[in-house]
């Protein structure tokens, strides 16, 4: 067993060609090899959201404080809450984010790719009936 401390990084703001609205990540851990492991805490304005998107490696959300929602291509929209946990499987396209009047936190795990692929295929924004009003 070993503790280590991660090195301090400065939260950033999402690019605006994978979010809509203000979303601020903070990089917390990136697994030393053979682990591929990231975690990210991602903090979603009211409103903001990701475009469509997909991980070669599938990811989990585990919401810590407000409210959100997170949908899968052609599946039904789910709404999260504190302490919901999420799996997208591998390659499954989704969305997820902020309602419209709250405040959304989630940490966000997912593993790089082990052959240099980019762990995360971006697509399009969603259009706006996409959203929930």
């Amino acid at each position: 067993m070993s503790t280590r401390r991660q090195p301090k990084t400065p939260t950033a703001k999402g690019p605006e060609a994978w979010f809509d609205g203000d979303v601020y990540f903070n990089a917390y851990y990136a697994g030393e090899p053979p682990s591929r492991t990231r975690l990210n805490l991602v903090r979603f304005t009211p409103g903001a959201h990701t475009a469509w998107h997909r991980h070669a490696a599938g990811q989990t959300l585990h919401v810590t404080e407000g409210r959100g929602w997170v949908q899968s291509r052609g599946e039904e929209l789910i709404e999260l809450a504190p302490g919901d946990t999420v799996f997208t499987p591998a390659g499954e396209w989704h969305w997820h984010g902020a309602t419209a009047d709250q405040f959304m936190c989630h940490l966000a795990m997912w593993e790089a790719s082990d052959s240099g692929e980019p762990e995360t295929e971006w697509g399009e924004k969603l259009r706006p009936e996409e959203y929930p009003s």
